[in-house]
């Protein structure tokens, strides 16, 4: 038996924030990474904090013996040609393929709230007809052949709350329309069970053989109900402590894992938790999140490694 063949990641959310730069804006990249390396982090996702030269990223994550784990890539196919997707992706992709990477997070932002603290998330959009969800499915896949065919990464689909794909049903009604050789699924444990999953793990197991890449962040129930309830923003939440690292919040993370693990997952488990650090201090809560998946990895680990009764 061996042990389960899974790295562990980091975004850098944990030390500064794209959408919020007031969180941790005057962070170095420099100390994340040196932080996240001493934790025992094996690679970092990418922030705009990092440089755009493939070279250059790949010298700097070298320096702190971290690997690039994968890249955020704000998609544009619910109003945009596949076509000028192609030519808009370029530059990153090939920074990502140069960088030893194996997924590309896509992230639709067309008409997406997710970066506008004045907007409450019963205004995000929606596709309103099956023929406005299968023409987007059908320009979806085919932008994820061409990333394949081109640069050998799978796409891998994040849903997010106050885009299109937000809800259980949202998931689904893409995963049924769009080609599994081509569009993969980022399971994102937090935007699952805050875009309606009360329980996560029943929402992975429908699409289990779907995932090619793990977002783990823990949510805190009461602020989610909260920000539902008053009408806030999805930026509101993250201010009001919406997320945090696992371990930390009210999701079961033993049971998230061991489905991962009975489905033969072999990818990256990525710790990812919008908080102001002013508040949840960078190296202390991501050493909490390593800890608590570190550990749930080795138990699952440590099982395989036991002996079958009677042999």
């Amino acid at each position: 038996m061996q042990t389960w063949n899974v790295q562990i990641g980091v975004n850098p959310l944990s030390w500064m924030n794209d959408d919020l730069p007031a969180l941790g804006g005057d962070t170095p990249l420099n100390t994340a990474l040196r932080e996240g390396a001493e934790i025992g982090y094996a690679g970092f996702e990418l922030g705009n904090k990092f440089p755009t030269d493939p070279a250059a990223l790949k010298a700097l994550l070298a320096e702190h013996r971290l690997a690039c784990v994968s890249g955020w890539y704000s998609g544009h196919l619910a109003e945009s040609t596949v076509e000028a997707e192609i030519d808009r992706c370029s530059k990153h992709l090939e920074k990502l393929r140069l960088n030893g990477c194996q997924v590309v997070v896509y992230g639709e932002v067309s008409g997406s709230i997710q970066g506008s603290r004045d907007t409450p998330l019963s205004k995000r959009p929606r596709f309103t007809s099956e023929a406005a969800w299968s023409t987007y499915a059908a320009k979806l896949t085919q932008f994820g052949a061409h990333i394949k065919i081109r640069y050998g990464i799978t796409l891998a689909y994040h849903h997010h709350m106050g885009a299109y794909v937000e809800s259980p049903q949202d998931i689904d009604t893409l995963m049924a329309l769009t080609d599994p050789a081509c569009v993969s699924l980022l399971f994102d444990t937090g935007h699952a069970y805050y875009g309606g999953a009360i329980d996560p793990v029943a929402l992975l197991r429908r699409h289990i053989h779907r995932v090619a890449h793990v977002h783990c962040k823990d949510v805190r129930a009461s602020v989610i109900k909260q920000t539902r309830n008053e009408g806030l923003s999805f930026l509101d939440g993250v201010l009001n402590g919406t997320f945090t690292v696992p371990g930390d919040g009210d999701l079961d993370f033993h049971a998230v894992l061991n489905t991962l693990h009975e489905a033969g997952y072999e990818g990256w488990l990525v710790v990812e938790a919008e908080q102001d650090p002013a508040v949840a201090p960078s190296y202390a809560y991501a050493k909490k999140g390593y800890d608590s998946l570190r550990s749930i990895v080795n138990q699952i680990s440590a099982a395989q490694l036991l002996p079958v009764e009677g042999n």
